[in-house]
């Protein structure tokens, strides 16, 4: 019963979530924590015993807390009592905020643990310039634990934010790095927090007083890395990467790290997961105390041989500054032609392939400036510099995107602010020099460098000061080979691991990198399903064909492997070491789904092996194997179609032999099903949702995975005054309950996804000529996979779940089971 009260709370979430619009969302800076998160979040506690003290210093509608308050119904440790502090400064989020938190205090009192709660109805950063409240003075009452999905937005410098926060000693420039500098003074002594943020408080000079702070009060325990930006917030389109973090307050760090990097359709269903020693983490010589986030041994390599590069920018006699031109300040000075008054003007627009076209073709933005005596200190002599853009676009592969600007005929040029520019002490550097910069900041092995400390889409001059550089002679060296290489990214990284004599265990995670989306690429095309398009896939795929980061595609074999066999290759190869709990994700996520699609074939040697038998292994079939060796080649795509129909007629012959499930409908009719696909739940509905929520009704139609139905009672939808469009998509259930004269409409989630708002519409006119009632129920097989659809499921419908038959749970509606509008045409 305790899984209730997040889930619960989860729906609340998704209600606001599709009341607010973005740009609301956005100016509360506040994203409401998804359910799966939330528990996650609550798992990374380490001590939870006694007396607990929670701040909830951004608590929306409480899903944080109501994960915690599981977590401490379900420890193993003595927990006597539990005291909540929750800050919202949203109205609409208040009442459902106080019925999250009184039906937490009401579940802890059942299980014997004395509860509380306090609800601040204002800002938690207000709430610092009232000396009269506890919670920011220095009274002996502090808190022992602290969860935070804090607001994301900048800070205004004319904010009272501001200055309450200058007025605490607190210097930093967005709401989220606050809200924990502020929760962490209130932690008290051994105390925890569990944030999750965006990740670019790691590097930077703006957030470097919170990191001194940060690093200063508590000891970094354990981070998790999201694989995209979009992972955790993907409902709200958050592009800013984001990072889950556990920390201890306390002088003495920690001898390690715990670093784990999601990598699954579910949080932390198979995460990848490194002890990584504290000083690797946290230099404690960096002056800038930057966060350095390293998920796997091949990384680490990567970091152990660049940081050996020989030179700083200083030693090169070269510097990196911001673009000087800001547009919005010298808007007058702005044109959009390049004429004998003006000079030319560089946009990020003009950055194509490695240089600068200019001007560009179709410019969205001013090309040139005229120089005068506004513009004059913001300009530049002509010459060879190196250009970065500021900012990477979301769909851009590389962080670090350079370009070389060679000398104009204009004596002078304008860079405009979005762009960062290399330069010899203000003027312009030795053309091969350029080339050779330009190339090394193209590199692959520079971009998977520079994402290990910086997490978000902004490229500082800061961050590009402090790296190490090749030797200057190198540099010119590789510029001098460069020439039209610069966009061909293969061509370019194998000339900058050549000249730059790169060691092995580098080039090998730069290839093992490669491998992985090779084989992403290949899964996409032979269609895999969506869900087994991941880098969990990938790697079983790279694992059968014995696919190492140097071995090409072309020698490719068949091994016969099983899971733990399989994951230990992950971890010697590539470097991905996955926690051992993960198996049953591998064998259930990806493994299952290749035997279905023909992929690989399952005990080859021994067909009738025991299901729990330590030998069950798997191979890849022989028309699979062809396949891969042909990949990269100009056989490829003649390869592909013929894998594709060779599967075809595989998977007919195997559906032609495939075995039956027997299913007894309500009346006690027997009829049977084909096995896989929706089938399985199917059963469910018929056997155990119907006697409950449906007794003594007919059912009038049964979708099959095999058939395209194995119930179709045409002529009682006929009597009953039901004229389908025989073109219109059927649900998999419809039982007309006659108890109550509605038609329930039942949707078992594992065919086409849940009753959404669209195919809810589709339903409704579909079975538009009804007089009957319409119930739209959605059934899951878990409660666990109802947490996956929550954000898609449609008000004013039903979710039924297999696993726990005797309940439902109804979506904003007056009634526990029913039609939410009466039929226009009943009578």
């Amino acid at each position: 019963m305790t899984t209730f009260l997040t889930d619960s709370t989860d729906i609340t979430r998704i209600h606001f979530a599709s009341k607010l619009s973005l740009k609301q969302r956005s100016e509360l800076g506040q994203f409401l924590t998804p359910a799966p998160i939330a528990r996650f979040m609550a798992g990374q506690f380490s001590n939870l015993a006694g007396h607990v003290r929670l701040l909830d210093p951004g608590a929306g509608v409480g899903s944080l807390t109501t994960a915690f308050v599981e977590r401490l119904l379900i420890s193993s440790d003595k927990v006597e009592s539990c005291f909540i502090t929750a800050y919202e400064v949203e109205p609409i989020f208040l009442p459902s905020l106080k019925q999250s938190l009184a039906e937490c205090c009401i579940a802890l009192e059942n299980k014997g643990i004395k509860a509380n709660y306090c609800l601040c109805e204002e800002s938690f950063i207000e709430a610092a310039a009232e000396v009269n409240l506890p919670l920011f003075t220095r009274s002996p009452i502090s808190f022992t634990h602290a969860i935070l999905n804090p607001p994301y937005k900048k800070i205004s410098s004319q904010s009272i934010e501001k200055k309450i926060l200058l007025s605490l000693g607190v210097e930093t420039v967005n709401l989220y790095s606050a809200f924990v500098w502020l929760a962490m003074l209130q932690v008290a002594e051994g105390g925890e927090i569990v944030a999750i943020t965006p990740r670019s408080f790691c590097n930077g000079t703006y957030f470097r007083p919170f990191r001194k702070a940060l690093l200063a009060e508590m000891g970094l325990g354990k981070i998790h890395v999201f694989e995209s930006r979009s992972a955790a917030f993907a409902e709200d389109n958050v592009l800013q990467e984001n990072i889950i973090f556990q920390a201890t307050k306390t002088k003495l760090k920690p001898d390690f790290i715990e670093v784990t990097n999601n990598s699954g359709n579910a949080l932390g269903e198979f995460s990848e997961k490194r002890l990584v020693p504290y000083s690797e983490v946290i230099e404690t010589s960096d002056s800038e105390q930057f966060i350095h986030i390293i998920t796997n041994s091949l990384e680490d390599a990567l970091r152990v041989q660049m940081d050996k590069l020989p030179c700083t920018l200083d030693e090169l006699s070269l510097e990196v500054s911001t673009g000087p031109v800001v547009d919005f300040r010298l808007k007058s000075a702005l044109r959009s032609c390049l004429d004998e008054k003006s000079i030319p003007l560089i946009y990020p627009e003009s950055m194509k392939a490695g240089e600068i076209s200019f001007p560009p073709k179709n410019p969205r933005k001013a090309i040139a400036i005229e120089p005068n005596q506004e513009t004059q200190k913001w300009l530049i002599q002509r010459g060879w510099y190196v250009l970065t853009r500021r900012f990477s676009a979301k769909e851009e592969k590389r962080r670090v995107v350079a370009a070389v600007c060679s000398p104009m005929k204009e004596p002078l040029l304008g860079i405009e602010n979005h762009l960062n520019y290399y330069h010899a002490k203000g003027e312009g550097m030795n053309p091969d020099l350029a080339r050779g910069l330009a190339a090394f900041l193209n590199s692959t092995l520079f971009d998977n460098y520079f994402r290990q400390f910086s997490g978000h889409t902004q490229i500082n001059a800061t961050d590009l000061r402090r790296i190490k550089y090749p030797r200057k002679d190198d540099l010119i060296s590789l510029g001098s080979q460069v020439d039209d290489s610069i966009s061909n990214q293969e061509r370019l990284d194998e000339l900058v691991h050549k000249a730059l004599s790169i060691m092995s265990e580098v080039t090998n995670a730069i290839q093992a990198s490669k491998r992985i989306e090779e084989s992403l690429v290949i899964l996409k095309d032979v269609s895999a399903p969506r869900e087994q398009q991941n880098e969990r896939s990938a790697l079983c795929l790279l694992a059968l064909a014995n696919v190492l980061p140097e071995t090409p595609w072309s020698q490719a074999t068949a091994p016969r492997r099983g899971i733990t066999e399989m994951m230990d290759w992950f971890r010697d190869y590539y470097g991905k070491q996955y926690a051992p709990n993960t198996r049953e994700t591998v064998r259930r996520q990806t493994m299952h789904q290749f035997v279905q699609i023909g992929l690989v074939i399952e005990n080859p040697d021994r067909p009738d092996r025991p299901i729990n038998s330590p030998k069950w292994c798997y191979q890849l079939h022989q028309q699979a194997l062809s396949l891969l060796q042909s990949y990269g080649s100009e056989q490829w795509e003649e390869a592909r179609e013929n894998y594709v129909v060779s599967v075809k007629n595989l998977l007919q012959d195997r559906e032609r032999n495939i075995s039956m499930i027997p299913v007894n409908l309500p009346n006690g009719q027997a009829i049977q099903l084909s096995s896989g696909g929706q089938n399985i739940l199917i059963k469910d509905i018929l056997e155990k949702f119907c006697p409950r929520f449906t007794p003594g009704g007919t059912v009038l139609y049964v979708g099959d995975a095999g058939d395209k139905f194995i119930v179709n009672e045409t002529q009682k939808f006929r009597e009953i005054g039901v004229q389908l469009d025989p073109h219109g998509k059927m649900p998999d259930l419809v039982v007309h309950y006659k108890g109550q004269d509605w038609l329930v409409l039942v949707e078992a989630v594992t065919s086409h996804g849940p009753v959404n708002l669209k195919r809810h519409n589709e339903l409704k006119r579909l079975f538009q000529s009804s007089s009957k009632g319409l119930v739209f129920v959605t059934a899951f097989p878990s409660r666990k996979q109802m947490t996956r659809y929550l954000a898609e499921i449609s008000w004013e419908t039903e979710v039924w779940v297999a696993d726990q038959p005797d309940h439902m749970i109804h979506f904003n509606g007056e009634r526990f089971l029913g039609p939410y509008e009466e039929p226009e045409n009943r009578s």
